[in-house]
């Protein structure tokens, strides 16, 4: 703002590798979620490099990084971010949309990541129909519906109750045991000890990065 700069990230460097399960975890402000962001090609870091699956990410336009964001990840948000007038279906289709996937193909697909997710009986609703932590599982299967590397989750479990959060991690380990990389942003200490790795970052800095034994969400749900 004006001559003012604020700094976000101090000289972060950290690397995940594929199949990993990591929470980043920091007060509001740390820079957690522009870390996220800059992973996911929504934000571009000022210095320094990023590499995805061996690719240098510098200099994309829009276009570009649309392509890599569609090829390689997969984004879950506090707030669900589905179409409020689209149906299930139609709301976990729509990246295959941007893929000039044909509608009989895309419907296909969808359809089976909703039943991956447990959602194939309302496929038909809208958001408003939906339990928050249904609106979660579709918001995963929109992520999933691309089959991305990696999947980013910012506070996936934030808007949730605590049963309906850990059927949800529960979910999400289960995709992480299929082989897909997950991200995870959170603030909550019981929502990260269910990940495998914690990055703790504070004022723009990883202050700790521990593996851990992975607390199984399945024995919290009946």
């Amino acid at each position: 703002m004006g001559k003012s700069t604020l700094h976000v990230l101090k000289g972060v460097d950290f690397g995940v590798e594929s199949g990993e399960m990591v929470a980043i975890m920091g007060s509001s402000g740390s820079g957690k979620s522009t870390l996220l962001n800059i992973l996911g090609m929504l934000d571009v870091a000022d210095s320094g490099t990023y590499d995805l699956d061996g690719k240098v990410i510098k200099d994309l336009d829009e276009t570009k990084a649309a392509i890599y964001r569609n090829k390689f990840l997969g984004f879950v948000f506090q707030s669900f971010n589905l179409i409020s007038y689209k149906t299930a279906l139609e709301n976990v289709m729509l990246p295959l949309y941007y893929q000039k996937i044909n509608r009989k193909e895309r419907q296909k697909r969808a359809l089976k990541f909703l039943e991956h997710v447990g959602l194939g009986p309302w496929a038909t609703h809208h958001p408003n129909e939906l339990s928050g932590g249904q609106k979660q599982r579709v918001a995963i299967a929109r992520a999933l519906v691309s089959e991305p590397k990696v999947l980013l989750a910012d506070e996936p479990t934030g808007a949730l109750d605590t049963k309906t959060s850990y059927e949800l991690m529960g979910l999400l380990q289960s995709i992480n045991d299929q082989g897909i990389t997950l991200l995870i942003v959170t603030h909550e200490e019981d929502i990260a000890n269910m990940c495998k790795r914690i990055v703790h970052v504070r004022d723009g800095v990883i202050v700790e990065d521990k593996k851990i034994k992975q607390v199984k969400a399945s024995q919290y749900v009946e």
